[in-house]
């Protein structure tokens, strides 16, 4: 697990970024959630390719992502943070971090913790109180992630159906007077 090479640089996403963030995003799904989701639905997920870049667009010009890029310039993980989406949530109070994806190859490799710190310190920022996240279920080496990092569930659960299947999901939450370890 891991070895990857140590990255440089946490930074915004910009326009030119949109073609790399997508596949990094399709790619993260693949590796991540291998075993977890069906593998017939992993293996078409590049043919979505083209809609995913230019969804990326839209969404750097909305509200660009944390990115992390290698030595090299190269973007290996992002992740994305905002106010909450959730239903129950306090706008004023309550932010999200909307997704944290690392290519696995840098995986413990510290590129996860600094994505978020970079979106707990803009929420902060931003001035929310907490933020939350949604991992699946069954996602142990994320919830793991996220628990060492001083997060904890919330009780709160949710389904979401897609291509044929249903992914299980549980909310998690943290205090942004918390400070993710370095």
């Amino acid at each position: 697990m891991g070895g990857g090479s140590p990255t440089n640089e946490i930074r915004r996403g910009r326009p030119e970024d949109a073609a790399r963030l997508a596949w990094v995003h399709l790619r993260t799904w693949q590796q991540a959630y291998a075993g977890l989701i069906p593998d017939s639905y992993l293996d078409g997920l590049m043919e979505l390719l083209p809609d995913r870049t230019e969804r990326w667009r839209r969404w750097l010009e909305e509200a660009p992502p944390w990115v992390a890029a290698s030595d090299a310039g190269q973007i290996i993980g992002f992740a994305g943070c905002g106010p909450s989406r959730d239903e129950d949530a306090t706008p004023s109070v309550t932010g999200e971090i909307s997704g944290i994806y690392v290519l696995a190859e840098h995986w413990d490799t510290g590129v996860g913790r600094r994505l978020t710190q970079a979106c707990l310190a803009s929420l902060r920022e931003a001035g929310f109180a907490e933020a939350t996240l949604w991992v699946l279920d069954r996602n142990v080496r994320a919830r793991r992630f996220y628990e060492r990092g001083g997060w904890l569930p919330d009780g709160a659960t949710k389904d979401d159906a897609r291509g044929g299947f249903t992914l299980h999901e549980v909310r998690y939450r943290i205090g942004l007077h918390h400070r993710v370890p370095s």
